[in-house]
């Protein structure tokens, strides 16, 4: 199971991203807050142990969450519960906030929240709904400004926000659901967690499903149905979709030929790439690269 020496390069610069659970937050705050500028990313399914809010201000993101797919326009919200798989593709430059509540924050002034499920529900028709709504984005808008601002007691003036903004979740924004199996549930998110960790790191180097398969304390015939249950895509589908979204990074943000990029990510069948590539982004890699470069 010894892999070689992993590529330092972490997905778009972020660490805690590729971990798929473990959220680096300030001690001040307890969250993680910030303003993303992206040019453009895939990020494909993973899950975090946080409530994570995105908040679209320029341009648009795609969200793919279980079976749904919605698209994110300026101005709009959504609200990925914790556990919840998900993954977004990101083709032109834009600009979100990006809100992170990890579940350990939440269960000290909530304690029953693993009992809650919380949804933002937009559009609706609902007027009262919409004035939460709007209510609710003004306060992520003073919390960013405030964020990037700092003014002097900042740390006063943003929790007291990020407080404000977890009532508004709690009674606004959240139903109480029944959770069978939660313990399960608990064993076989950590248990994917390794997985995905362990992918993360190797991503660009052969994976046998029965290596893996031992990463998950797993025989390989039972592996591969749980991997498909919890993620819905076969385990091999999943190495392709991580090494795809390396290889898009790449693609848009360096001059490096397409066979090096391939090469560099471990993507070694080029028909099956293209035609991943092309179920992705409705292109080719040439062609990609090329619209970008006008934008």
């Amino acid at each position: 199971m010894k892999k070689g020496k992993p590529d330092d390069t972490s997905l778009y610069g972020q660490k805690d991203q590729m971990t798929y659970e473990v959220i680096q937050v300030p001690k001040t705050t307890g969250v993680r807050f910030f303003t993303s500028v992206d040019p453009g990313s895939y990020i494909p399914k993973h899950w975090h142990h946080a409530l994570e809010i995105i908040y679209m201000q320029e341009g648009e993101l795609t969200v793919m969450s279980g079976a749904a797919v919605r698209q994110l326009h300026a101005g709009e919200c959504i609200l990925i519960n914790t556990g919840e798989i998900h993954s977004t593709k990101c083709t032109a430059p834009n600009k979100a906030v990006v809100f992170q509540i990890p579940m350990e924050f939440m269960q000290q002034y909530i304690p029953d929240v693993q009992q809650l499920h919380f949804s933002l529900d937009e559009p609706t028709d609902n007027p009262v709904r919409n004035t939460k709504l709007t209510i609710f984005k003004e306060t992520l808008t003073q919390m960013q400004i405030a964020n990037d601002i700092r003014p002097e007691g900042f740390v006063l003036r943003f929790n007291s926000l990020l407080f404000e903004i977890m009532f508004q979740l709690y009674h606004n924004f959240s139903v109480r659901v029944f959770r069978a199996n939660r313990n399960q549930k608990d064993r076989d998110m950590a248990r994917l967690n390794r997985v995905l960790e362990y992918t993360a790191k190797y991503y660009n180097q052969p994976i046998s499903i029965e290596e893996i398969a031992g990463v998950a304390y797993l025989q390989a015939e039972y592996f591969c149905r749980f991997f498909k249950k919890c993620m819905g895509i076969t385990y091999l589908e999943y190495q392709n979709e991580l090494r795809l979204s390396h290889i898009y990074q790449d693609l848009i943000t360096t001059e490096d030929t397409i066979q090096e990029i391939l090469e560099r990510h471990g993507f070694s069948n080029y028909k099956l790439f293209r035609r991943v590539f092309y179920q992705h982004f409705n292109g080719t890699p040439t062609e990609v690269r090329a619209n970008r470069r006008k934008c």
